[in-house]
């Protein structure tokens, strides 16, 4: 008699962890009138991804993104000033990546390096 022999393979899971970089940063907006404008803005960007979801904005960049708050005024119509990291801190829920704030916008990195060299930053230990 002949033994039946049975290979069960499994399937690769989706939820696997991933430690690679991934050269990505970005944020998450409430979906509200000021979050529709910021989304609206970043979208115009080559390296930015905008995904719209019934109760957030995911704004994903590759390296670099700029949220530069006088283009935001521009979108909304408002004077100069209206938007700044105050306002853009209260519509962002969370985010990733290095950011800095400067009066004008601010800024995410993806590389960690990349953030501390623009500050001036010296990441080698003495």
């Amino acid at each position: 008699m002949t033994s039946l022999k049975t290979t069960f393979h499994t399937s690769e899971s989706p939820f696997k962890s991933n430690n690679t970089a991934s050269n990505m940063c970005g944020f998450t907006l409430m979906n509200n009138q000021v979050g529709a404008i910021v989304a609206k803005v970043m979208d115009r960007l080559d390296n930015v991804t905008v995904t719209p979801l019934p109760s957030m904005i995911r704004v994903d960049a590759q390296g670099r993104m700029d949220v530069n708050y006088a283009d935001i005024d521009e979108e909304a119509g408002e004077e100069e000033g209206w938007f700044n990291a105050a306002e853009f801190e209260e519509s962002m829920s969370t985010h990733y990546g290095r950011m800095i704030h400067e009066d004008d916008r601010t800024i995410m990195f993806a590389n960690p390096e990349d953030a501390a060299e623009f500050i001036g930053f010296d990441l080698k230990a003495t």
